[in-house]
């Protein structure tokens, strides 16, 4: 196995630099010649078609180049770690086949991968275990692949089936619940010392419901004069490159203005449509990474005065405070779902389910008994 784990070392770090066109002309050639179109691909060559293809004739409707990296991320380790810790896995491959990683694995490698990933791993091992969330988001990446390498037939088996199910339990998720009251304390706190680019921050996220990656790309142009309803909105491409348009409350507005001028940043009206709406000290966009970092630095300085707040206080969070209080509002839950850009009605669910079990709940439905005196 030396030989393929030395290839495979010196390749795996650099899956971009392979040219998709040159990909393409491989496989076109392969057709032409009545051939498996992937037979003459490498380990490394598939891996970088299936994160970088090209599906759609319109760019924008591909994977985001968050989601490529994530994906390319997450099967990069996988590979590292399969190599490095081959003997405590117990990678038993007794054959390489076609100087082919992928290609010799079999099922039982899938799972054993995935019994050491959640029990011994050093992440396992120097910080302990990694959520469920966690677990099922690695779990169905790679499982995706190795679906797809049995459907193009670069693999002659569905060994995905070694990988066993690692579904979220409710009790499992993240508590990202903040209440209308919570996020009150939070603006106050950030008024309180001054800070209006952290204030904006938190209020535009909350007011609209937007996603990190969606509040990290506006432009200015992106805020439009509402000609129907009077006031602004915004124009948001969210995941799919699917659009919606979002009303600014005039105190949300007034919020992006502040936020500019304390940034030092040209007047709406002055700046250029494609320029960044919100910025670093830099004057860069926010990338949806060094946001969430900004936010935990400057939340830490308002620490004593958000300590009854049990949750993590992160972008998705306020995006969970908006769905959160438009239903406490009394706001249709099909409505919340369209305003988030959520796609199945169950997404919206699980950002609501413990304000449906208090709504619910039967003590929430008495009307009139004989505790009324007391109640």
């Amino acid at each position: 196995m030396m030989e393929i784990e030395k290839r495979e070392k010196m390749e795996i770090g650099s899956l971009s630099p392979f040219s998709l066109e040159l990909l393409q002309q491989k496989k076109d050639t392969a057709e032409k010649e009545k051939q498996n179109p992937f037979a003459d691909f490498s380990d490394v060559e598939i891996l970088s078609w299936y994160i970088h293809e090209q599906k759609h004739t319109n760019q924008e409707n591909e994977r985001s180049v968050r989601t490529k990296k994530e994906y390319e991320r997450e099967l990069s380790r996988f590979i590292e770690q399969l190599l490095a810790h081959s003997e405590a896995i117990d990678v038993d491959i007794s054959e390489i086949r076609e100087q082919s990683l992928f290609k010799s694995l079999e099922s039982r490698h899938l799972r054993r991968y995935q019994e050491w990933l959640v029990n011994d791993s050093p992440h396992v091992l120097e910080r302990g275990q990694y959520s469920p969330a966690t677990i099922s988001r690695k779990t169905t990446i790679l499982k995706s692949f190795f679906r797809y390498l049995y459907r193009v037939r670069y693999i002659n088996e569905d060994i995905a089936e070694g990988f066993r199910q690692a579904t979220v339990r409710k009790d499992d998720r993240p508590n990202r619940d903040l209440g209308p009251q919570d996020v009150v304390s939070v603006l106050r706190a950030f008024k309180q010392i001054n800070q209006p680019v952290m204030f904006s921050i938190v209020l535009m996220l909350t007011a609209t419901g937007i996603r990190n990656e969606e509040f990290c790309k506006l432009k200015v142009g992106d805020v439009k004069s509402d000609a129907l309803l009077g006031g602004y909105y915004l124009d948001v491409i969210g995941k799919g490159n699917k659009k919606r348009q979002i009303p600014l409350k005039q105190k949300v507005y007034d919020s992006i203005r502040m936020f500019r001028y304390a940034r030092g940043l040209p007047s709406l009206g002055d700046a250029a449509p494609t320029a960044p709406l919100f910025t670093t000290s830099r004057g860069t966009a926010f990338t949806p990474t060094y946001l969430i970092a900004y936010m935990n630095k400057e939340m830490k300085k308002v620490q004593v005065e958000l300590g009854n707040i049990e949750v993590k206080l992160t972008p998705h969070v306020f995006r969970h405070a908006f769905a959160i209080t438009s239903r406490l509002n009394k706001v249709d839950v099909f409505d919340i779902m369209r305003s988030l850009g959520h796609e199945k009605l169950e997404t919206t669910q699980i950002y609501l389910e413990k304000v449906f079990a208090r709504e619910r709940h039967a003590v929430n439905q008495w009307s009139s008994n004989a505790l009324d005196e007391f109640l």
